[in-house]
């Protein structure tokens, strides 16, 4: 019997990409998404799929799903800080509301929950790299406190769940993720440097640029999921690549990989910006067999091809036929 497996958040980034590969290994997808980040351009190649179903809905709410369900993933929120700071109640919501209705969802369908909460729980770290048990230097009154805390809060109803009410659950800590269908307005690092190098504009680097990231390409981290999903671990887990990058040296990177001749511009630090970031990801390699494989120039490559075709389709006129183009940097593998 294929596993059906409800992925709320679907029609997002990271959500669209889990989707794919779900299909891919022919379990049955249902992807719901209310669209206020995610796209429909996203997941619209999957619409004529048999194994694929698609419902609007909003996880704030009451969330029915008619059959059986083997597993539900909770991606439903707001991730990156434009987004967040836009909407800084529905991504509490996302996080305390939805988390709710997603648990008792897969309770009452006998399935396996796994939550996306992510490396903004350990805050402005003071233990690095992070391991799963340092609890944390997280602001609850600070600008990206309706993201830290909302997740924070997730995870402690998805323990609750599970010690109180037997749930099958588990926790996953996803770093900074990144790849193709990452929006031009994201906010985050990497798109905003790749679509500001192709405008052949400065790329805006944050302080001085020596705050650190681990940037971990999508499928990767995607296989992650997947691998917590078919797994028995509560977690938390972390899911990220340990190879550490300061921000200038991503700016750096990007320049050299489009060929642009953009300058780099530094401006001011937003509020709490953690200044190092790097997980341990012991617990992923013994509890899941895993680790990424994907290094950062191979994967942005893939990234900066993505959005340069993604850029030729959007500029022909209707009714044109597609431009042929050459992606930069060749085929991933």
């Amino acid at each position: 019997m294929r596993t059906r497996i409800v992925v709320l958040g679907g029609a997002g980034f990271l959500g669209s990409h889990l989707c794919d590969r779900l299909v891919g290994d022919r379990h049955e997808v249902v992807c719901v998404d209310n669209l206020s980040t995610g796209s429909p351009t996203n997941i619209e190649h999957l619409l004529g799929a048999a194994d694929f179903t698609f419902v609007e809905a909003d996880v704030a709410l009451p969330l029915e799903i008619a059959g059986r369900v083997d597993a539900v993933l909770h991606l439903a929120s707001p991730a990156s800080p434009a987004d967040y700071l836009r909407l800084p109640l529905e991504t509490l919501r996302a996080g305390s509301l939805g988390t709710f209705h997603g648990l008792e969802l897969a309770l009452r369908k006998d399935a396996r929950f796994v939550l996306a909460s992510t490396s903004e729980v350990y805050g402005d770290p003071t233990e690095h790299p992070q391991p799963e048990s340092y609890w944390g230097n997280v602001n609850p009154v600070g600008p990206r406190s309706c993201y830290d805390e909302a997740k924070r809060f997730a995870e402690a109803a998805t323990t609750a769940y599970r010690g109180a009410l037997g749930g099958n659950t588990c926790i996953v800590r996803i770093f900074n993720t990144y790849g193709p269908r990452m929006r031009p307005g994201d906010g985050r690092a990497i798109p905003n440097f790749i679509h500001q190098a192709l405008r052949g504009e400065p790329l805006t680097v944050a302080g001085d640029g020596r705050q650190t990231r681990s940037f971990c390409y999508v499928d990767d981290l995607v296989d992650g999921l997947v691998r917590a999903v078919h797994g028995t671990t509560a977690g938390p887990v972390n899911l990220g690549n340990p190879v550490e990058t300061t921000i200038i040296e991503l700016a750096e990177l990007v320049r050299r990989i489009t060929g642009t001749a953009s300058g780099i511009a530094f401006v001011p630090r937003p509020q709490d910006d953690p200044y190092v970031r790097r997980p341990d990801i012991s617990r992923a390699r013994a509890e899941f067999g895993w680790q990424p494989g994907v290094d950062l120039e191979a994967g942005l490559a893939a990234t900066v091809a993505w959005v340069e075709q993604s850029l030729a389709r959007a500029a022909v006129p209707a009714g044109a036929p597609d431009r042929p183009t050459t992606p930069r940097g060749g085929e991933l593998r």
